[in-house]
């Protein structure tokens, strides 16, 4: 088994995909709709056919509660990882990304994290080299 798809709610998902394409630098992978529903992904530029993450539209009570809880306790809602945190903080910031913790070494790993300004903070993760 192979996972292809993950998703995270997000408030809008125009905002969310100019973040997440041009902040983060992913590639948009889907776009479509129907009615009002709308399917929105996007993936590493690095592995364009390898797993997707959805832009879901929190516009249910309980995803809302969800997202919310989760930015409220500091909980990343999704974690991407590099091998080189300090260039990607460079570049990120840059581009306008607001980061919320810079690059902080913890115990097996170099961490920041970042508001995506759609409701989700964002963890880039650089494994320590033993």
């Amino acid at each position: 088994m192979k996972i292809k798809l993950t998703s995270i709610y997000v408030d809008d998902q125009e905002k969310a995909l100019a973040f997440y394409t041009g902040v983060l630098g992913l590639t948009k992978k889907a776009d479509f709709s129907n009615g009002p529903f709308r399917w929105l992904t996007v993936a590493s530029a690095d592995e364009p056919e390898g797993t997707e993450l959805q832009l879901a539209l929190n516009d249910q009570p309980s995803a809302k509660a969800y997202q919310q809880a989760m930015f409220e306790q500091g909980q990343p809602a999704i974690m991407f990882f590099t091998d080189d945190i300090k260039g990607d903080h460079e570049r990120i910031a840059a581009n306008g990304g607001t980061f919320t913790m810079p690059p902080t070494e913890m115990t097996g790993s170099t961490i920041a994290k970042l508001n995506d300004g759609c409701g989700n903070l964002v963890q880039i993760t650089q494994l320590a080299r033993w």
